[in-house]
């Protein structure tokens, strides 16, 4: 798969470790894009949570209900066990599209490995924690600096080469902070300065994501997103500050313009 020879831009969110947003942060980029007038496809490659999956079918379902549409992508699951299948789905999906958002399982996968191989953007959510950070990257216990990138890093690297290799591209890998402000502030600062260690290290790209707020995990059953503001009435403080974190969060993922695209109105 080419994605950029024609035209469609695959982002990836992949971490092997869960409970890091990585889904809600893969539907509300999806509807973002499509809010703006993207084409855009989805593809939920954990069959076993199917959260972007069951996310976007609650949508559809809210949108008969009310009567009227909803940026809405298209979407499938794969079954997590066919190869050919996987393909398919990637020619399907990408048929048409200006972007392709893949959602990947929270654990060690093959199809997720070969989802990364075909990523223009790389999403990997992580929390400021060196819970999550070990996933990328190992510190001293004394001082905190970098000793060296983890397996997950290398896997990136290499990753990446294959990418070059197949078809001179390459791959903009993104570390998302997701859910910062319940972090204590001395060691929000040391997971901080280790990531930017090893950022210049290993060359992935750091911005801001979704904090942990309870509205998130309330839209679910509605398949609503922050971008919904005429399904809530009146906003409260709460919305109104999520809102402006995914708009600051789609300008740091920097993806490319598409001739329909517009901006996201508040």
């Amino acid at each position: 798969m080419t994605s950029q020879a024609d035209g469609l831009h695959v982002i990836v969110f992949a971490n092997e470790k869960g409970g890091t947003g990585k889904s809600t942060t893969a539907v509300h980029v999806a509807i973002a894009l499509a809010a703006k007038g993207a084409r855009v496809a989805a593809l939920d490659l954990d069959h076993r949570q199917r959260t972007l999956g069951r996310y976007l079918d609650n949508r559809a379902v809210t949108m008969k209900r009310m009567g009227r549409p909803l940026p809405m992508p298209r979407h499938a699951t794969h079954d997590g066990e066919s190869h050919d299948r996987f393909f398919d789905l990637l020619g399907e999906l990408g048929t048409g599209a200006d972007f392709l958002v893949i959602d990947t399982p929270g654990r060690d996968d093959p199809f997720a490995r070969l989802a990364v191989t075909n990523a223009d953007t790389l999403v990997t959510p992580m929390n400021d924690s060196f819970v999550d950070f070990d996933l990328i990257g190992q510190v001293d216990p004394d001082d905190f600096k970098v000793t060296r990138p983890s397996f997950y890093s290398e896997l990136i690297w290499e990753s990446r080469k294959t990418r070059a290799r197949a078809d001179g591209s390459t791959i903009d890998w993104v570390v998302l902070r997701n859910r910062l402000q319940h972090i204590e502030a001395r060691n929000m600062r040391r997971v901080s300065e280790a990531i930017q260690q090893l950022s210049r290290r290993v060359g992935f790209r750091v911005i801001s994501g979704l904090s942990e707020r309870v509205i998130y995990r309330e839209m679910f059953p509605q398949g609503l997103t922050m971008l919904d503001s005429r399904e809530f009435g009146e906003m409260g403080l709460s919305h109104v500050a999520a809102r402006q974190e995914l708009r600051e969060m789609m300008t740091g993922l920097a993806l490319p313009e598409t001739p329909l695209a517009a901006p996201l109105v508040a």
